[in-house]
């Protein structure tokens, strides 16, 4: 039966509405359609009355039943992008979140007014690079370094880092183990999108997050939420400048834990709420070098 791109796409699109939302359905079909056809959004709108190949044919329905075992499509396409940037995705590494990209936007807005322009900048737990890739992107002259501990989620950082032409010092390295810090040097800026999610919450967790984005980039490693908040508190103290920042992405239901744990190690901390109002960002520092912000 010949089927057009139009029709591929409403039919996809109804198919996935079982899983998913009006708009994120729309989203995803017109997604796959658009790689599957080659096309661009305005050149579907011209050509959205052509006829699939059976090749195309073939390959939609490769994607389909992978979406409809609810892999995301990030993963099916092995495309994501974050801040500007097309970076290659797997299970090996998290999917970039919008919200991650407000860390980087705070992040940068902080930084300039920093007297150096050539800072030195640390991501812990890198996963597929975004947060390291989108910082150079937008600070050419700084020297930025990025960690994990898991091998192939360093070899996904390091595609993305020469596809993108950008320059970054990877190391693998376990944040929780501290005989490793020594292999670090001092940075001006610590930024941080951490594993934050306890054993107890995998039941409120979607199918799709579960099933196939990496555990270790997601979960503690024991019962206390703020696990790694607390490693990267310690390896600071060491670590950053006296003049430097530190930028943490935040668990929401427990960011003002995460916020008393700092303010009692004497760090002066300031918390952001993200698009959707949660409080979802940290920053702390010791010695505030740049702009008081307006109140």
């Amino acid at each position: 039966m010949s089927a057009t791109f139009w029709s591929a796409f409403l039919d996809l699109k109804l198919k996935l509405k079982k899983n998913y939302g009006d708009s994120e359905a729309e989203s995803i079909a017109q997604w796959i359609i658009e790689a599957v056809s080659g096309f661009s959004n305005t050149q579907f709108v011209l050509n959205r009355f052509e006829l699939l190949s059976s090749g195309q044919k073939a390959q939609l329905k490769v994607y389909e039943q992978q979406l409809l075992a609810n892999r995301p499509v990030q993963y099916v396409l092995g495309t994501s992008y974050f801040y500007g940037l097309k970076l290659a995705v797997d299970e090996s590494v998290l999917i970039p979140r919008p919200e991650t990209e407000e860390l980087v936007d705070w992040c940068l807005h902080e930084v300039k007014n920093f007297s150096d322009p050539k800072l030195r900048i640390l991501d812990i737990g890198t996963g597929s690079g975004c947060i390291a890739l989108a910082l150079k992107s937008k600070m050419p002259d700084a020297e930025v370094y990025a960690v994990d501990c898991s091998e192939k989620a360093l070899a996904t950082a390091g595609k993305n880092a020469a596809d993108n032409n950008l320059s970054i010092r990877f190391q693998q390295l376990d944040i929780l183990n501290k005989k490793e810090w020594a292999h670090l040097p001092r940075f001006d800026v610590i930024i941080s999108n951490p594993p934050y999610i306890t054993v107890e919450e995998q039941s409120t967790i979607a199918a799709s997050v579960l099933d196939y984005e990496p555990h270790g980039a997601l979960f503690v490693k024991d019962r206390d939420p703020l696990q790694f908040y607390k490693k990267i508190e310690a390896f600071a103290h060491g670590h950053l400048k006296l003049s430097g920042s530190l930028f943490l992405e935040l668990h929401a239901q427990f960011s003002d834990l995460t916020l008393a744990f700092y303010e009692e190690r004497a760090w002066k901390t300031r918390l952001k709420n993200d698009m959707q109002g949660k409080e979802r960002m940290l920053m702390a520092y010791r010695v505030k070098n740049h702009a008081q912000p307006e109140m």
